[in-house]
């Protein structure tokens, strides 16, 4: 039963038979055969069918419910009984929006000193995807912007909030710069990330809300390009300050904090909501939450030095 239900959740994300038998590793055949005796099981047609994927029945779109929810939990107990034989191991993929990729490079590295036997895949992704991919059980967990637009039923830990930093050539007109507003970008050839990055859309509505529309005259869904562009392009871009930092190390690059920010947005690792979570995931969420909670001290001691230079 559980390997056909995985034929459904695998049907339902691809939307065509051939690339979901691909997904599984089986034949095209394999896998009609294996949805009809779902069927039969069931009791209820749960495919439309015609000369191709027609998509699911209202009886299809339940069991895919009940199929996510009881191949989630088949996994979760797998996981269990791993524990109690091996302790912690086993692999976990995530999925992440590109500004976080250093944010989890960190927490899998922290992790790993704690808990060697456990492997990572990460990937980079946009935060609508995160999103679906934890539902379709493509992925352990996501990081991913908390509060900008609906997440669904989740657990989640904040890691940090997200600020933006300009970064230009050091012989730009703004290279001299303590600080700049959004304004001050108003006339510069910029390179963004694509549209359909979350990021994208928080930075369009900053540039929006000081006046200015933003036309990029780069864009891609790889922060590495936006740089590199900067760098040889004669552009500029704007990233998160962490993220900026990193990628212009010994490069000839100056990053400068965009001033009237607020706290900006939070940024954490999202994982399927349920209770309760298998070993490795709880483990991962109370590292997520010790890093978030070394990284709140550490600005707090950084503020507080400040407010002493300052005096």
């Amino acid at each position: 039963m559980i390997g056909k239900l995985e034929m459904l959740i695998a049907l339902a994300k691809e939307q065509h038979f051939g690339r979901a038998a691909a997904s599984l590793g089986v034949t095209q055949p394999t896998l009609s055969t294996g949805i009809r005796h779902l069927e039969d099981q069931l009791g209820v047609k749960l495919v439309l069918r015609g000369s191709r994927y027609g998509g699911l029945t209202p009886e299809g779109q339940r069991a895919l419910v009940w199929a996510r929810q009881i191949v989630g939990d088949a996994r979760r107990l797998r996981e269990e009984m791993r524990f109690t034989r091996e302790g912690l191991s086993g692999h976990l993929r995530i999925a992440v929006i590109p500004t976080a990729l250093t944010a989890a490079s960190r927490l899998a590295s922290a992790f790993n000193a704690e808990h060697p036997n456990v492997g990572f895949t990460i990937r980079s992704t946009t935060s609508v995807e995160v999103l679906k991919m934890l539902e379709n059980l493509d992925i352990d967990a996501g990081i991913s912007y908390l509060d900008n637009e609906p997440l669904g039923r989740v657990s989640s830990v904040e890691l940090y909030r997200e600020t933006y930093s300009l970064i230009c050539a050091e012989q730009h007109r703004l290279a001299g710069r303590e600080a700049v507003d959004w304004a001050d970008l108003a006339e510069e050839s910029l390179s963004l990330l694509t549209p359909d990055m979350q990021n994208r859309r928080i930075i369009n509505k900053s540039f929006m809300e000081a006046g200015i529309t933003p036309v990029a005259q780069l864009e891609s869904n790889s922060t590495v390009v936006l740089v590199s562009q900067v760098l040889h392009g004669g552009t500029v871009t704007v990233l998160p300050e962490d993220l900026a930092l990193f990628l212009t190390a010994g490069k000839g690059l100056n990053v400068i904090p965009i001033r009237g920010q607020g706290a900006g947005h939070a940024v954490g690792l999202v994982a399927p909501h349920q209770a309760p979570q298998t070993p490795v995931l709880q483990a991962l969420l109370d590292m997520a939450s010790k890093l978030a909670a070394d990284t709140a001290g550490r600005r707090r001691l950084t503020a507080a030095a400040g407010r002493r230079r300052n005096r």
